[in-house]
Order: C-alpha cells, then structure tokens, then sequence
C-alpha cells in the first residue's frame, strides 16, 4: 500500500499555501497550485494516524462493552475554514489534520486509557499539548472528551517524524452528544461545532451536555453548574420545548445507500459522500491495497466540496460498515441514539445519576 510522502517544499511554502487559500485576492492559478500542495500536506498524514491507530486497536481489547477506534483526514474544507477563523494559525501547526479517535462505555475507561498512553515509556511519539474537556467542560457550547495532541515520531520511518495528529478519546454518551452537534449543524446548515450559529440551539446543546455530565458523575457545564441533577432535566426540556428538538430531529435520520460489500473481503477505507441538501449519503469502500485509489476518488469529490458544491465528502478508516455508523453518525445523520437520552432525561428528572 502507498502511502503519500510528506512534501518536499519547505513549511514556509506549506504555510503560504494556507494563507492563500484564505485569500480572496488570490488568483485561480495561485490557488489551484496552493490547495494541490495543501492536499499533498494532508495527504501526508495517513501513514501516522495508520500505525497509531493499529497500536490503538490492541489496546483497546482489553476494554469491555464494544469500545470503537476510527480515523480519519480532516476535510480540506474544514481546514480553509479553520485557516479563516484563526488567521494567526499556520497549516503545518494546526493539530487535527490527522485525527484518530477511541470511544469507550465510561468515563473510567476514558482514563484509564488516557493515562495508559501518557505514561506508557515505550510510545514515543511526543506528547505536545492536553485537554480535559471531561474535567473541565467547554463552558459555551458543553463539549466534553480528552484530547491528546501528538507529534508523530517513528525511527523506523523518520520522515513523517514531526506531524501532527489529535486523539481524541470519549465515553459513547460523550459520542452521541458530538456527533449529534454535528448533524444538526449540517440540517441547519449552521457550523454549530464551531459554537456559530442559533444561539438557542447552541443553548440546548450545551444544558444537554451537563445533563449528561450529571449522569456520568462529572463536572457539569460551568455556565449551569449552579443547577442540580433535576434542574437540570428541567431545563433541557424547556429548551427541547422551545425548539421542538426532538420534532427535528425525528425527520431527521436518514439511511445510507451504501454500495453492497462481499462478506469474504475485508474493507479498510470508506469514503462517506453526504449530500446535506438531499439528505443522502453513498459510501465507497476499499480494501487496505486500494489506499490510492481512495484518495484519488476523496479528492475528487473535495475539490467540489471547495468549489461551493453542498457535498461533505470524508475518507476513515473504522473497520465494518455496522462500526463505521457507530463510528460516525454525523455523516449518516443519524441522532436517532442521542435523541433517546434526551427523551430519558425529559420523562425522568426525579432519577439520580447514572455512575461511572
């Protein structure tokens, strides 16, 4: 299998590539050549989100309850958007372009394989940077989770020592929530990830972040942490009600039209196409030899997705189809889970707190 070498251009050209791909005076010639040398820099990510994924994997077995890895290259629209938002940030910095994620059943197992990595001696990729969104809830929008920034080092294959990549490691409660953040961004066609758009909807999001917090025994949302269990529920239903949430989001979820796959082979990639507008979704799979094949058809579809068309195009590596919806419900629009805990949470305030 080949995978893409890291660019021999210079990280001072990467990043020039970036900054004219924000650019509007830009001309199309400038940025056809930038956004070429921009994928060719993602590109370059696969190889170690790859290998640190396959170590995850093993790790992961000895976990109860069905824990999911996936990975994934962070779309080149998402990345020009990035670049927009944070105009001091430099593409060959930016810390998710590789991003490899661990869901697990409890918060317990979150920890126990965050510290598993932090203090395992014989990883020796470099731990750069940390974030307990678990322990310390993102106050505007609910996000919780850990996210562990890396920076790939390998004395085997050397030339990708350096490059960036985020783990992130979550509860599935934790998973439904985000993943449901995201769905509805897309429905709406609000970047609601980004904490942009209905600041009502960013509201509700958030209380039903704490709520959750409550039932995994966690600190909840600093901007509700004046509000007990009960209140809580109380006030998620208020905002439910208010937005008719849960009338939304029923219409929402739909099936994907996935290409009919072989039992006997095994698929590695599969490249998710969600058409927001049509509410469809399509998925190619390939097998671990047909990397370049994948990446080619990826770019494909993300040049069009650059070009304004209303398409998300995504290529991950999550093993079975069935681990590839649990894996990622966003892009299947699928919050048919999510909408279930709220529905819980609504009819049951009187409850305590689930522990983990």
């Amino acid at each position: 299998m080949g995978f893409s070498k890291v660019p021999s251009e210079s990280k001072a050209k990467i990043n020039r590539a970036g900054k004219i791909l924000v650019q509007d005076s830009a001309s199309p010639q400038e940025k056809e050549r930038a956004l070429d040398l921009a994928e060719r820099w993602r590109a370059s990510h696969a190889y170690p989100i790859n290998t640190f994924q396959a170590t995850l994997r093993k790790k992961l077995k000895d976990f109860w309850g069905n824990p999911i890895s996936a990975q994934r290259l962070k779309r080149m629209p998402t990345i020009i958007d990035k670049l927009k938002r944070y105009p001091a940030m430099k593409l060959t910095t930016m810390q998710d372009i590789g991003g490899v994620r661990a869901i697990l059943g409890n918060v317990k197992d979150v920890y126990e394989l965050t510290k598993d990595y932090k203090n395992n001696k014989r990883l020796f990729h470099d731990l750069v940077d940390q974030k307990d969104y678990i322990q310390n809830p993102r106050s505007e929008d609910g996000y919780r989770g850990i996210h562990l920034i890396y920076k790939y080092k390998n004395k085997n294959v050397p030339d990708y020592d350096g490059l960036r990549l985020e783990f992130q490691i979550r509860t599935k409660l934790q998973h439904k929530w985000a993943t449901a953040v995201e769905s509805m961004g897309t429905f709406l066609g609000q970047a609601l990830k980004s904490r942009e758009g209905d600041q009502e909807w960013i509201d509700f999001f958030a209380i039903t972040a704490s709520a959750f917090a409550h039932r995994e025994n966690r600190s909840p949302v600093p901007r509700f942490d004046n509000l007990n269990f009960e209140q809580t529920c109380t006030e998620v239903a208020e905002h439910e009600r208010r937005l008719g949430a849960l009338d939304k989001m029923r219409g929402l979820s739909i099936a994907a039209s996935a290409i009919s796959t072989p039992k006997r082979r095994a698929w590695h990639y599969h490249l998710i196409v969600l058409e927001s507008q049509e509410k469809r979704v399509s998925v190619r799979s390939y097998d671990r030899e047909s990397f370049e094949e994948a990446m080619n058809d990826y770019g494909k579809y993300e040049a069009k997705a650059v070009k304004g068309e209303k398409i998300e195009p995504v290529l991950v590596s999550a093993g079975p189809l069935k681990q590839l919806r649990q894996a990622y419900p966003n892009f299947f629009l699928d919050i048919v889970e999510f909408a279930k805990v709220v529905k819980d949470l609504i009819r049951k305030p009187n409850g305590t707190p689930n522990r983990n």
